[in-house]
């Protein structure tokens, strides 16, 4: 396999095709977008120790101060951004609308995913790329009960009632159909929100879920679950990507290699310490939110297995490679959103990154 040199309970507002909603907000934004970005995202320059200086960082996570973004806060505590060379990072909290706040210069980095950034991009002309993902695998899941529908392949979903959330999770659901052969008028949409309680409480067969979160507060309260995983089920794409703009690539790319940097030795140190990443979620950056240690220690743990995969193992954390770009793009087509690989991805900073420093394609043990 080799890598392309170019080409998100409680999830309240976080499906994955957000850009439905956040399409008049963008278009309005960008129009009044001017050449520079923001203020925080100035042109690197030697600071006092001769070292780069790239500013304060300011970057748009897609979800709540969860041990989601484990990876983030390790960067962070042990000084991986600092010595990259920003001078400050500002973590916003999710949910809210990511590429539009990337795209106005309002965040110099976002965590988005390959549907929802596509979708602004392909509608929207939103000036936006993936330069790497921390997903190789997306959480998207329909969960169900065990000793109830158990739905454990798409031709389970026939003559079922799945709760699926309005907006761009239907779409989603509507191309798992679509992939699968399956006939919708063979299965019933209930509308639901995000908490998992229809199906919990039998209103719904399924639900539209994330593996590494409905799927966790559903078991850990002791009932046992089946999953479908969309990810293995004909709807493969990356997830928690990177995005930043074609300005920023193409001016300041020394920033978008120091970011891509203190984030790899972020996730290093968080898929070694499924604890600690628990413990800096529950007790430092979401100290606030009243955090389940328990259900954070096991989000982290089952979250590695979305991260790490094979070309990982073999390429390093936040690469992609050409084979699973072409599934994005099979994925995209079937949600009926039109993009070329090239106008969604650009791997090149990476690749240059990792071919300077080839120890940071190290996984720990």
């Amino acid at each position: 396999m080799t890598l392309s040199t170019r080409l998100t309970t409680r999830r309240t507002t976080r499906p994955a095709a957000r850009g439905l909603r956040a399409a008049a907000a963008l278009t309005a934004s960008l129009l009044v977008l001017t050449a520079c970005g923001s203020d925080d995202s100035e042109t690197a320059s030697a600071g006092t120790d001769g070292e780069s200086d790239f500013g304060a960082l300011t970057l748009q996570l897609s979800w709540i101060k969860n041990a989601e973004f484990a990876g983030e806060f390790f960067a962070d505590t042990n000084g991986y951004y600092e010595d990259a060379g920003f001078s400050s990072v500002k973590m916003n909290p999710g949910p809210g609308p990511v590429e539009t706040l990337v795209a106005t210069g309002e965040a110099d980095f976002g965590l988005s995913n390959a549907v929802a950034a596509a979708q602004v991009i392909a509608e929207e002309d939103a000036p936006l790329k993936i330069v790497g993902t921390k997903f190789q695998k997306n959480p998207f899941t329909i969960l169900s009960l065990k000793d109830g529908a158990d739905i454990a392949t798409p031709e389970d979903l026939v003559g079922k009632k799945i709760g699926v959330q309005a907006g761009g999770n239907e779409t989603l659901f509507d191309a798992l159909l679509e992939v699968n052969g399956i006939d919708p008028s063979k299965v019933k949409k209930v509308p639901v929100e995000y908490d998992p309680s229809p199906v919990v409480d039998g209103e719904v067969d399924g639900f539209l879920a994330y593996i590494t979160n409905e799927s966790l507060t559903v078991s850990m309260d002791g009932v046992e679950v089946t999953n479908l995983p969309f990810a293995d089920n004909g709807l493969p794409f990356v997830a928690e990507s990177v995005i930043t703009t074609d300005q920023m690539i193409a001016e300041e790319p020394e920033k978008v290699k120091a970011f891509l940097e203190a984030e790899i030795l972020g996730w290093q140190d968080a898929l070694a310490d499924d604890e600690e990443s628990a413990r800096l979620a529950v007790e430092v950056y979401g100290k606030d939110l009243d955090l389940d240690m328990a259900k954070e220690v096991e989000q982290a743990k089952v979250q590695s297995e979305l991260v790490v995969t094979e070309d990982v193992e073999q390429n390093g954390l936040f690469t992609i490679t050409d084979e699973l770009i072409a599934s994005t793009l099979a994925t995209l087509d079937a949600a009926g959103i039109e993009i070329e690989g090239d106008e969604l991805f650009d791997l090149s900073l990476l690749t240059e990154l990792l071919e300077e420093k080839p120890e940071l394609t190290e996984l720990p043990d």
